[in-house]
């Protein structure tokens, strides 16, 4: 292949990485912890939006109410990993990306 032609592939391949990157800051997911006693919204790209605790889930005391915004992080954030996978996986079509 010449040197041309694989700058042409390379420029092509950043264009849907740019464009993927794009499309995962406008979606979201949601995180829930405590039978939705605690959720976050974030980002297709880590960025949160919002956070929402119950009434409820606040009776509970400072540390249960970190424990639940813990665990609603880390729901979040492993479904916008999926989500990331998925969304860089179609852009870049089976080329391996550099973590």
């Amino acid at each position: 292949m010449d040197m041309e032609a694989l700058l042409a592939q390379a420029n092509a391949l950043q264009s849907k990485v740019n464009d993927a990157q794009e499309k995962l800051d406008k979606m979201h997911v949601k995180g829930i912890s405590g039978k939705g006693a605690c959720i976050i919204d974030m980002t297709g790209k880590y960025d949160l939006v919002d956070v929402k605790i119950s009434e409820d889930a606040l009776a509970y005391g400072a540390d249960k109410v970190a424990e639940l915004v813990s665990l609603a992080y880390r729901d979040a954030k492993a479904k916008a990993d999926e989500l990331i996978d998925k969304v860089m996986g179609e852009a870049t079509a089976g080329v391996p990306m550099p973590e």
